[in-house]
């Protein structure tokens, strides 16, 4: 399974009032990055069988974007909200057995420690709009390779 990591866009600091954390909307400059960087997604002739997000707005908004530039259908799942860990991205992935190649679409630092984790402890920070491929035999911690990691810049530019 090939599993890619991207971390929501550059998000507002204060969502609308009464939302929250879990409300803060992409900036119109992270909406442009986002949807430049999904346009290289493309370009790369990235292929998923699934695109799953965090419900998080700014989550969510990335997600939206890159579903449209690839054509796909997008999920939500609380799994990916602020906090996922080892368990719930196991359980989450089990629904997904099918998928040969999944897109997750959520925060920090919950994915550097997933892809540290998965990779057998390497040191992993991802930016925001970044996106890192690991890919893994089995359900288990220490059982990926860190295929590649693009810092949003590189992915922007491979438009």
């Amino acid at each position: 399974m090939e599993l890619y990591f991207l971390r929501h866009g550059i998000a507002t600091d204060v969502a609308p009032a009464g939302l929250g954390d879990a409300g803060r909307p992409l900036t119109k400059e992270g909406i442009a990055k986002m949807q430049a960087g999904a346009r290289g997604m493309r370009r790369l002739g990235l292929r998923l069988d699934a695109l799953l997000s965090s419900p998080l707005v700014r989550a969510h908004e990335t997600a939206a974007i890159v579903a449209r530039e690839l054509g796909l259908e997008l999920q939500l799942d609380e799994k990916l909200a602020s906090g996922c860990d080892m368990a719930q991205l196991f359980a989450l992935l089990g629904e997904h057995r099918a998928a040969e190649r999944v897109m997750l679409v959520g925060h920090e630092p919950d994915f550097s420690a997933l892809i540290g984790a998965l990779t057998g402890g390497s040191r992993v920070l991802m930016k925001k709009g970044g996106l890192g491929c690991v890919s893994i035999e089995r359900l288990e911690q220490g059982a990926g390779t860190l295929t590649w990691l693009l810092p949003p810049r590189v992915l922007r530019g491979a438009e």
